[in-house]
Formats: structure tokens, C-alpha cells, sequence
């Protein structure tokens, strides 16, 4: 494949719908795990937090090793693609068992089921995500086209948020009672998550000269990435940006429910955040072509810091419509952060082929996905802690007629205070974090040309040096 060549429609949908699972899954378990915990489960806010937290050490060792392997992998399908195939019976597992509601009457016998079973759920998300994340790179190695593709997976990402958003509080709400609704739906979404990497299996394809390279196993290869000074800048950038995300989504249900006190609308204004997000790729995709990657990047900050300190003025019994424009302001910027950051990533390991001379998308992507994973666990785990030495009061569940009644409890005055604070004021310390480095980022539009060009030159000179002072230069911008 040339790296001129245009991905035809069909392989950037197939590959884009593969992202229903890595863009759904993180959602349903950011904005409702927590609360599936402390309000089903009845485990405390502080240990539900640390159930993520723990499983975070196990990933630190399943996502580099993950990346590892797949580099490695020799088959006749590729390196990536067999990994769809065989992780799709365990995505439905294992969302089924993340929301089965075990009744065990100790406490800690409830954590350690939690425990155990997110840990299951973590490693189905590192055996599939990672391939699926390294095999951009192969796909094409255009910049422009590299926008494209994360353009049309981010759309599918979306689309399955919105979904996600929308339908899996309509089917707890429809049950019996949440006990019985949390695995349904979790039932329901395994197989919406899982069905689709079918098509990305058959609509894809690997670079023989890339899998033909061989990538020792070293254990010092997982630390190699942070040699890397552009991919140090990139990691950074994409760890704040998601960490304020991810805090948001973590304590999004709290806010509209204990202070906002428009617990019906939580579905609804989700699903208008998402939807805004999802209308707006196009405008942040053409930014970036126009411009850079990282302007499109900087404006979507610039937008969503605006929107959080809006939320310093949002206060309960506002007309409805207030609560809809600030759910879209918050979209239009959140938009742009989370689309340029997946765009970057594919242009990483170009910079690693520069030193190394090896393709090695598979140990970049496991750190990625690890760190991804971490910054999820980080907001759950802060949210956690804050709400429970806030004093947070889970709501009790009675029969009446028959069918399952929640009663929301009554928060004190300090933990709305803590909510307010953490909703707002932490994502923009993040979004401000991610301004700073983004405007020191060394991968430039102009620069990725130039590494393209050369790289292309020395592959052809059996990646042997052609130019030693050009590639010296190279070098001390992006790598040193």
C-alpha cells in the first residue's frame, strides 16, 4: 500500500466500527460503574473507587506485554486482525459479568467479585483495543489520511456514546428493578460491542513489509516510548485531556442528580453533549487539514474551559433549556480535545521508525491504552474518595405495586460544595495542563512530511541511513 494511497470507504468504516466497543464500553463504565457499585452493589464509595484503582497494577503489566505479543504475531491474517476474531465471545462475557450484581452478604466478598470481574472486563479491553489502536499506523501512512481514518472512527465512537448515553438507563429503568436491569442491559451492549469487529476483520488489512520485520522481545522496550520526547509531549497531552474528561464522566450522574435535581434529564443531556460532539467532527477534522492538528486541538480547549466555568453559574430550577445549551457548550469543545488526540497518536511510532528502524505500533499502543485506562481509573477513584469524606448518602430502593421505587437521598451542603468544586475546577486545571504542553508539541504537519519523505527513502535503501546529517536533525527535533 502507498502511502499516497486513499483508504476506500469500506476499510475506513470497517476499521471506524470497532471503535463501538472502545468508545461505548468506556463511557457506560465511567458515567455508570460507580454509581452501579454504591447504589446496587452497596459497596462503599471509597473501596468502588479502589476497585479500579487495583486493576490499573495488573494493566501496567497486560498492556505492554499485549503490545508486545501482537508485534510479534505471525499469522497468515496479520499481526492485529486475529485478536478481533477471538476477543469477541470474551466482550460479552465479560460486560455481562461487570454488571451482575452479586448478593453476597459481606462486604468485602461484594468488593473482591467487583475487583475480579473488572479485572476480567480490563484484560478483554487490552486483547482487543491494542491491536486494534496499532493497526491505524499500517493502515495508511498519509498525514492527512491518518486524520481521516481517526475522523471516521471517532464518528463511530460517538455514535456508540450517544447510544450509550441514551439507551442503557432506559433498560435499567424498564426492569423489575436495577438488579435485574444492570445485566440485561450489560447482555445487550456485549453483543452490540462485540458483532461489530467482524466487519473490521473483513474490511482490513496489514503492510506485509511491516509484519515482515522482526521486533525482538524485550522487556526494555516498554520503557523505549518515554525515549521518545515527541511521544513523552503526545502521552501528556493525551492524559490530561482525558483525565478531565473522564472526571466529568465520573460524577456527571451526581451532579445532575444531587444538585442539579433533574435526575430524568441525565440521559437526555448526555445525549446532547455526544450528539454535538458527533455533528461537529467534520468542522475539527477540516481544522486540522486547514491548519494543524494541534490548532484544532487548542481551540477545543480554549472552548470547553469556557464551558466549565459557565457551570460555576448553573443552579437548580433554571429553565430546562439553560441545562441543554451548557450540555452542547461542553460538546463543541470536548469535540475537538478527544478527535485530535486519537489523531495524533497513528504519527507516534513514525518517530520511533527514525531511531529504532523497527514498527513497533504494538508497544506504543499498550502503553497508550494502559495510560488511557489509568486516567479512567484516576477519575473514578477521585471521585469516589471526594464524595465519600464528603459524606455521600446512597439512595434505598422500595416495592410499590410490585415494582422497584428508588428514593434519592438527601445530600448534605458540603457535599454539594465538593461536587460543584470537582465538576468544574479540576477538568480545567487538566484542559489548561494540556494548552501548555500542546503548544510545545515538535510534530508539526510540515515536520511529519519531511519524517514521511525520508523514512520512505531509507525503507527503499533497506533502512539504511541515506542522509546522516538530515536524519541527525530529524532526530534532535523529535526524539532528543
Amino acid at each position: 500500500m502507498k502511502s499516497t494511497e486513499r483508504l476506500r470507504m469500506r476499510t475506513q468504516l470497517g476499521y471506524g466500527a470497532g471503535d463501538l466497543y472502545g468508545g461505548g464500553a468506556f463511557f457506560i463504565v465511567s458515567t455508570l460503574y460507580l454509581v452501579f457499585l454504591t447504589d446496587v452493589m452497596g459497596v462503599r464509595p471509597a473501596l468502588a473507587g479502589l476497585v479500579v484503582l487495583i486493576a490499573r497494577g495488573w494493566d501496567a503489566v497486560s498492556d505492554p506485554v499485549m503490545g508486545m505479543i501482537t508485534d510479534r504475531t505471525r499469522t497468515r491474517m496479520g499481526r492485529r486482525r486475529p485478536y478481533f476474531l477471538l476477543g469477541m465471545p470474551f466482550i460479552v462475557l465479560s460486560f455481562v459479568f461487570l454488571w451482575y450484581p452479586a448478593g453476597f452478604a459481606a462486604e468485602w466478598a461484594r468488593f473482591s467479585y467487583a475487583l475480579v470481574t473488572y479485572l476480567f472486563f480490563s484484560t478483554v479491553i487490552t486483547m482487543v483495543m491494542i491491536p486494534y489502536n496499532a493497526l491505524a499506523s499500517e493502515l495508511t501512512l498519509d498525514y492527512g489520511e491518518r486524520s481521516r481514518l481517526t475522523a471516521y472512527r471517532l464518528a463511530f465512537s460517538e455514535l456508540s456514546t450517544i447510544i450509550c448515553a441514551l439507551v442503557p438507563l432506559l433498560i435499567i429503568d424498564a426492569a423489575a428493578s436495577r438488579a435485574v436491569g444492570y445485566p440485561i442491559m450489560g447482555l445487550i451492549f456485549g453483543l452490540f460491542f462485540a458483532l461489530p469487529f467482524l466487519a473490521t476483520f473483513l474490511t482490513t488489512s496489514e503492510r506485509p513489509d511491516f509484519t515482515a520485520r522482526s521486533t525482538p522481545a524485550e522487556w526494555k522496550a516498554f520503557a523505549e516510548p518515554f525515549r521518545n520526547r515527541t511521544f513523552r509531549r503526545f502521552i501528556l497531552i493525551f492524559l490530561f485531556s482525558f483525565a478531565a474528561i473522564d472526571i466529568v464522566l465520573a460524577i456527571i450522574v451526581f451532579f445532575v442528580t444531587h444538585y442539579l435535581r433533574i435526575p430524568h434529564l441525565t440521559n437526555l443531556l448526555l445525549g446532547t453533549l455526544l450528539i454535538v460532539q458527533l455533528v461537529l467532527l467534520p468542522l475539527y477534522y477540516a481544522l486540522s487539514r486547514r491548519y494543524s492538528k494541534i490548532i484544532a486541538l487548542i481551540t477545543g480547549a480554549v472552548i470547553w474551559i469556557i464551558a466549565m466555568l459557565s457551570s460555576l453559574f448553573l443552579r437548580p430550577g433554571l429553565p430546562i433549556p439553560v441545562y441543554f445549551v451548557f450540555a452542547a457548550l461542553v460538546g463543541s469543545g470536548t469535540g475537538g480535545v478527544i478527535v485530535m488526540a486519537y489523531a495524533i497518536f497513528p504519527d507516534i511510532p513514525d518517530v520511533d521508525e527514525l531511531v529504532s528502524g523497527r514498527r513497533r505500533e504494538g508497544i506504543f499502543a499498550g502503553v497508550q491504552t494502559f495510560l488511557r485506562k489509568l486516567t479512567g481509573a484516576f477519575a473514578v477513584f477521585l471521585v469516589g474518595q471526594a464524595i465519600d469524606i464528603a459524606g455521600y448518602v446512597s439512595p434505598t430502593e422500595s416495592m410499590v405495586n410490585g415494582a422497584a421505587q428508588v428514593v434519592i437521598a438527601e445530600q448534605s451542603q458540603a457535599f454539594i460544595t465538593v461536587l460543584r468544586v470537582v465538576f468544574a475546577a479540576v477538568p480545567i486545571v487538566f484542559i489548561f495542563l494540556t494548552i501548555l504542553i500542546s503548544l510545545r508539541f515538535p510534530l508539526s504537519r510540515e515536520v511529519h512530511g519531511k519524517l514521511k519523505a525520508y523514512l520512505a527513502e531509507r525503507r527503499a535503501n533497506d533502512g539504511k541511513v541515506v542522509d546522516e546529517a538530515y536524519e541527525k536533525e530529524l532526530r534532535a527535533l523529535l526524539f532528543d
